[in-house]
């Protein structure tokens, strides 16, 4: 079996039993790396000399029984926007090129912590805005499954990197599907966790009050055990909550019998754009779960009209005030040609961010203007209250939600930017999770009419993640295997039959 056909899981296991040694694990990601970076671009950043220096010591304290976990020796992905000491993270923008943190996030000290390796830092959409990894400074990242399509948003980088078999896992960032959607259209699994559950101390702000850090994999036992290691309680963060280790991963069981699923009317009907592929794996995703004691029930959800329109008023004026301090004075990106102070922030501003990222920092100033503050930003704050109540009552009957991640399956390369309303629309069935601070889980289940993945998010009540991958865990096992697309390419190569 070649090692890149491994789990996170099962590679850590041949680690530990020393089958497959730390260096030879790190070899096989940076060769595939090399393999697949000139058509797939997942990778901002990949440091050789600082990998195969902490594969010494990873080596070492193996052997010395420091790092004990399951994932100890497993390479991973990090997201551009997550700190990483000494290594740049730039939010895939100019304006930080050049930014080298002095500190790790808490999510790579908890990895670090655990004997993970970390290979790189991967592409996204510049400042996490953007729901295809095409608003990158430095250039757009590529599906695996099919390259002339998007890999989705803004976590492109991250979901491309494990289905093109480059890393065993990766962290990405959610603030409005961001983890969930280019999940489902690499076909690979992504957990957005209850906000607060994991520190985002380090995580370079997009909106402050939505963004939550969270595990990439190719199953849900990987997306577990990750989760595991990244939760927990951080002084360092105010919004961090406090709980109890929860052990998602020895909890997995996958029973569906009796769980109760709700499917929103809305969710089916909404969207005039809905893909028939994509309403066809929901349909069949019903009936599998309810073949296989499930009981799921469609219901009327509400509040879905104002999910769009509140998400994107909160998350830009959230980002007008966070993105304010880059204005080229203490570090990233200074304008070479400035007139005195003021015209060195606007040159500066004006040079160093792209183009989706000040049309949401202008959206975000507008509303959060005086005259408009009362007409939009508190409208919106109190339409995420009613659709956080509209939540509340439907866990009160059902245990999760099942829902499409996106209207359609991944599409074509610079089709999305035509239209940046449209793009916006994609994320009908993602921002609400956000809004209500709940957690969310993409699980692969088919494959559409152009070969491109599909992937159906549950949704469940705060602090319900054990629940989640409880159920997406049985729908795994129903559902049978799912590949990678390195893997069915390999497939299709050897005359096999792919996914």
């Amino acid at each position: 079996m070649d090692i890149l056909e491994n789990t996170a899981l099962s590679l850590g296991k041949k680690i530990r039993q020393k089958e497959i040694s730390v260096r030879e694990a790190v070899k096989a990601s940076l060769d595939q790396i090399d393999r697949q970076e000139p058509k797939i671009h997942a990778f901002l950043d990949v440091d050789e000399k600082k990998v195969y220096a902490r594969v010494k010591e990873v080596e070492e304290g193996i052997k010395a029984g420091r790092y004990r976990g399951p994932l100890a020796g497993v390479p991973i992905a990090v997201k551009d926007n997550i700190c990483t000491k000494g290594q740049k993270t730039t939010c895939a923008s100019k304006i930080l090129g050049n930014f080298v943190p002095p500190y790790n996030a808490s999510a790579v000290e908890k990895l670090n912590e655990a004997g993970m390796i970390v290979i790189g830092k991967t592409n996204m959409d510049e400042f996490a805005m953007g729901s295809t990894t095409e608003t990158s400074a430095f250039g757009i990242t590529h599906n695996p499954w099919n390259t002339n399509h998007v890999p989705g948003g803004s976590s492109g980088g991250s979901c491309a990197a494990v289905a093109a078999g480059e890393a065993f896992a990766a962290l990405g960032s959610d603030t409005g599907g961001s983890i969930r959607q280019p999940s489902a259209y690499c076909g690979v699994t992504g957990i957005k966790p209850t906000y607060g559950t994991v520190s985002r101390y380090g995580l370079i702000a997009y909106a402050s009050s939505l963004d939550q850090i969270g595990p990439v994999a190719r199953d849900t036992a990987d997306c577990a055990a990750l989760l595991d290691v990244l939760m927990g309680y951080d002084p360092k963060d105010s919004t961090s909550m406090e709980r109890k280790p929860e052990q998602f991963l020895d909890s997995l069981r996958g029973d569906l019998h009796g769980v109760r699923i709700g499917v929103p009317k809305e969710y089916l009907d909404l969207a005039e754009n809905l893909d028939p592929d994509v309403k066809k794996a929901m349909v069949d995703t019903i009936h599998l779960l309810s073949r296989n004691g499930a009981i799921v029930e469609f219901f009327q959800l509400g509040m879905v009209d104002y999910v769009i329109p509140a998400y994107y008023i909160i998350a830009s004026a959230e980002a007008s005030s966070n993105l304010a301090r880059f204005d080229g004075v203490k570090y990233g990106y200074r304008t070479p040609e400035a007139d005195g102070l003021h015209d060195m922030y606007k040159k500066t501003r004006a040079e160093g961010f792209g183009e989706e990222v000040k049309r949401r920092i202008l959206l975000g100033s507008f509303v959060l203007s005086s005259g408009y503050y009362d007409a939009y930003y508190l409208k919106a704050l109190r339409a995420k209250a009613l659709i956080k109540k509209s939540f509340d009552e439907a866990f009160y009957k059902y245990d999760m939600i099942l829902a499409p991640a996106s209207p359609t399956t991944a599409p074509e390369i610079g089709k999305s930017l035509q239209d940046p309303l449209k793009m916006y629309l994609s994320d009908i069935y993602t921002t609400a999770v956000n809004l209500a601070g709940l957690p969310g889980i993409s699980v692969p289940v088919a494959m559409d009419s152009k070969g491109l993945p599909v992937g159906l998010q549950l949704v469940g009540n705060c602090f319900s993640e054990k629940k989640l991958l409880n159920a997406a865990y049985g729908l795994e096992k129903l559902r049978g295997s799912f590949p990678m697309a390195f893997q069915a390419k390999t497939e299709k190569k050897h005359g096999k039959e792919g996914a």
